[in-house]
């Protein structure tokens, strides 16, 4: 039983986290702030704070709304639900890792909170890719497997948030995310087995192996490749560029499943 609540803690504080919503107080008595084993609920929190919005697309699927309308206001309530945290997250990524000459200015930056040319391209493209590939899969799949594939890629999508926060160091001592505790390789091989795990129930009764396959893999090389340009630029891992993996994962992947279904 405290293994379960200690879990159920542990998912309430990943959804505060990564989004508005209000959760319960009680799961937070006692509790410093630190998210090192809690990651491990980042798959099923991205789950429950996507819901929403994957019913709404549902709806309107099966209301016959049009694709891009459809797209637009699904993503328009995923940014309400989570403050536009890992759009910020993109948007200050992009300006410092492509505006900075060096590692130092390319920090600077990305804490100052101006929004530069970088940054505007990322958001528009964000945007723009998202919707475009949510309303490619409205007019192929079912309702109902439409709204499983947004939680699927939200699962997804954090999961990969996950490992680039694990795999790489902080870029400095000060930032959100060093303050938040470095991800345990336990609380991290659970956010990885099962935010596979839910990606697959999710998505293999509505797809193919070779969908989820291609889904799974865009995700490793957005973050392999996201990875390689962080810690050469700034050495490492920001609360920014974390936000920017999960953007740029819930891309690919969408990317890639607007392409195989």
């Amino acid at each position: 039983m405290t293994t379960i609540r200690n879990f159920i803690d542990d998912t309430a504080r990943s959804v505060a986290f990564l989004s508005r919503l209000p959760m319960p107080q009680r799961h937070f008595i006692g509790y410093d702030g630190r998210l090192s084993r809690a990651v491990r609920a980042f798959p099923l929190a991205g789950v429950l704070i996507v819901l929403p919005a994957a019913a709404l697309a549902a709806i309107l699927s099966a209301f016959h709304a049009p694709p891009m309308l459809l797209a637009f206001a699904t993503l328009a309530l995923q940014v309400l639900l989570t403050g536009a945290l890992h759009e910020d997250g993109l948007s200050d990524a992009a300006d410092g890792i492509g505006g900075g000459r060096d590692r130092d200015s390319a920090l600077a930056i990305m804490k100052d909170s101006r929004v530069g040319s970088y940054g505007v391209v990322a958001l528009v493209l964000s945007f723009g890719l998202r919707a475009a590939a949510i309303a490619a899969l409205a007019a192929v799949l079912t309702p109902s497997g439409l709204g499983m594939a947004l939680l699927a890629v939200a699962a997804m999508s954090r999961t990969a948030m996950v490992w680039h926060w694990s795999l790489l160091p902080p870029a400095r001592r000060d930032g959100v995310a060093a303050s938040v505790g470095e991800p345990d390789s336990g609380a991290t091989t659970v956010a990885l087995a099962g935010g596979i795990a839910i990606a697959a129930l999710l998505l293999l009764p509505h797809g193919t192996i070779l969908s989820f396959t291609l889904a799974l893999a865009a995700a490793v090389i957005t973050v392999l490749a996201f990875n390689r340009i962080a810690l050469g630029k700034i050495g490492g891992h920001t609360g920014d560029t974390i936000g920017a993996t999960q953007q740029l994962a819930e891309m690919s992947v969408l990317f890639a499943l607007a392409l195989a279904l």
